[in-house]
C-alpha cells in the first residue's frame, strides 16, 4: 500500500488517497521562472503546481499565495517548501478530516520515498468520505 500498488482483502475496496488523487498534476522544477509556470498553469486550467526534482520527489508547492509573487522569481524563491504529503493508503475519511481541519485545498500523495503519485483535492476527499458514511 505504501508504494501505491493494488491491494487485496476486505478493506481493498475502501477508497484511499491514492485512488482519489488526480494523476494529471502540474509540476515544475526549482530553477523555472514563476512567470513561465503561471503561463503553463493558465493553459492547463490548474491552480496549483507541485515542485519536484528530477526523480519526481516532492520539494514544495506553488499555491495561489506563491503564484501572486513577482514573476521574475524562480520557483525555489517563491515556493512553499516541504508541504505535508500523504501516502496512498490513507483513507478518504482521514484525508477529508485533515484537509478540512487544516484548510488545505489540495495535498500531494507520494510513495514512501517522496515520489509524486498525484494530487488529492479536498472536495474529492470530502465527497468520497460522505459517500462512504452514507
Amino acid at each position: 500500500m505504501a508504494a501505491g500498488l493494488p491491494t487485496e482483502g476486505k478493506n481493498a475496496r475502501a477508497p484511499r488517497a491514492g485512488d482519489l488523487a488526480r494523476k494529471e498534476v502540474a509540476t515544475c522544477s526549482l530553477d523555472e521562472r514563476l512567470d513561465d509556470v503561471r503561463v503553463r498553469l493558465d493553459a492547463s486550467g490548474s491552480e496549483v503546481a507541485v515542485v519536484v526534482n528530477q526523480e519526481n520527489v516532492v520539494l514544495g508547492m506553488l499555491r495561489a499565495k506563491e503564484l501572486r509573487k513577482p514573476g521574475e522569481l524562480t520557483v525555489a524563491e517563491a515556493m512553499q517548501p516541504g508541504p505535508s504529503t500523504f501516502r496512498p493508503y490513507v483513507s478518504a475519511q482521514e484525508m477529508a478530516d485533515f484537509m478540512v481541519e487544516h484548510e488545505l485545498d489540495s495535498s500531494p500523495i507520494t510513495t514512501y520515498d517522496g515520489k509524486l503519485i498525484g494530487l488529492l483535492y479536498r472536495a474529492d476527499a470530502v465527497r468520497e468520505a460522505r459517500k462512504q458514511a452514507a
